[in-house]
């Protein structure tokens, strides 16, 4: 039997989504739905784990846990029928620093790496901060849903002589689950021109019904990495533990290297412990989540459509980041001051995605109904006066 979902209040907690609304927004009562982290305790068993690993009573230098990365691989073939051998397995201290590092390590400075916008935008931090040439071919959105511009992307792929393509999948912030037909004819076209795949995985285990979930690693094993962790999946982001999958042994000795001469080979005992606990026990709990998260986002898509019906509201496919597209009533320099100064809510502005984005908004619906109500509420009425 699953146990119950409890939501948690974490003002006051040094709790980035919560306690930096007055730094990030200049307001400092907020419904906050920006950061991606959910506003739900962690699965029991994580604690029950930690708290067993806590009688120990010392908490110095940890090996990458053989345990953790055995429940990593278990997880994997159970729930996404991807075979993961656990040679391939590597630690970082989270998906972000892990793109920065495949970037550092697995190109030369001045090579050009590829990104599909509107994408999470640290990877294109990712791309400059390391001397690398960013380039962007953007997803085109038709029938309301988005899609990937092969033949763009493959004119920019000679043109840059493009190196690597750090993929979104499932994509943040669109919700979309790309099909195993797009990934193979991606996979194809990189192929084709020699281009390194880095895949984004940390939403995986956020997939919908009637849609699926494919690993990059189940379309081919060749010039692929797979950047994911349990930190989405069991709110366990402050654990500073993710996985890098690099099933090609020339391009794990090169991660190697830069992880020892950055002297980080390793991390957090309690994010081992957790994220093992998670693995093997938390499943329930994450069935459970997943309803919670569909029928917040049900809710306010239903909500803000009636009131608004040229809302352009993809479906959410993946996530637990819902796009809006406000473009019939908003215009892209008005969000800041709407969203933050009058009705007082927290999220990530379209424009920060780059690409075709502007008029768009990301919501994090992983928080409790209350809140997600009291969000479409405020702004539908705040809406509704603005465009009297």
């Amino acid at each position: 039997m699953a146990e119950t979902v409890k939501f948690v209040e974490r003002y006051g907690t040094a709790c980035v989504k919560w306690d930096m609304l007055e730094q990030k927004y200049g307001e400092k009562e907020m419904l906050s739905m920006w950061v991606a982290d959910m506003d739900f305790r962690c699965p029991e068993c994580v604690h029950e784990a930690m708290l067993e690993q806590m009688q120990v009573g010392a908490y110095g230098y940890s090996t990458m846990h053989d345990r953790f990365v055995k429940a990593f691989v278990q997880w994997e073939q159970t729930r996404h029928g991807y075979a993961v051998d656990a040679d391939w397995v590597r630690y970082a201290p989270g998906v972000v620093p892990a793109v920065h590092w495949c970037v550092a390590s697995l190109t030369e400075p001045g090579d050009s790496v590829l990104v599909l916008p509107p994408v999470y935008y640290p990877f294109f931090s990712a791309v400059t901060d390391n001397d690398r040439n960013l380039v962007m071919s953007q997803l085109v959105l038709e029938d309301g849903k988005y899609r990937m511009d092969l033949a763009d992307m493959e004119e920019k792929i000679i043109a840059s002589h493009i190196k690597m393509l750090i993929l979104c999948s499932p994509h943040n912030p669109l919700g979309r689950v790309w099909t195993r037909q797009e990934l193979e004819a991606l996979a194809a076209l990189c192929r084709k021109h020699n281009v390194l795949i880095v895949s984004d995985e940390i939403h995986q285990d956020f997939v919908f019904e009637g849609y699926e979930h494919v690993p990059m690693g189940k379309i081919t094993e060749e010039n692929m990495v797979i950047l994911t962790a349990p930190s989405k999946t069991f709110n366990l982001a402050g654990m500073s533990t993710a996985v890098v999958v690099i099933p090609q042994a020339d391009l794990r000795a090169k991660w190697d290297a830069f992880a020892q001469k950055i002297r980080i080979m390793s991390g957090n005992t309690l994010g081992y412990v957790a994220g093992e606990a998670a693995y093997l026990h938390g499943a329930a709990w994450l069935d459970e989540v997943k309803q919670i998260i569909r029928s917040n986002f049900e809710l306010m898509r239903d909500k803000l459509q009636a009131a608004f019906p040229k809302l352009m509201i993809p479906d959410l496919e993946g996530t637990y980041l819902m796009w809006v597209d406000f473009g019939a009533y908003l215009k892209p320099e008005e969000q800041e001051d709407f969203f933050a100064h009058t009705c007082k809510v927290a999220l990530d502005y379209g424009n920060w995605f780059k690409g075709n984005g502007d008029s768009c908004a990301r919501f994090n619906v992983a928080t409790s109904r209350e809140i997600v109500e009291k969000a479409a509420d405020t702004i539908i009425a705040a809406l509704k006066e603005k465009l009297a």
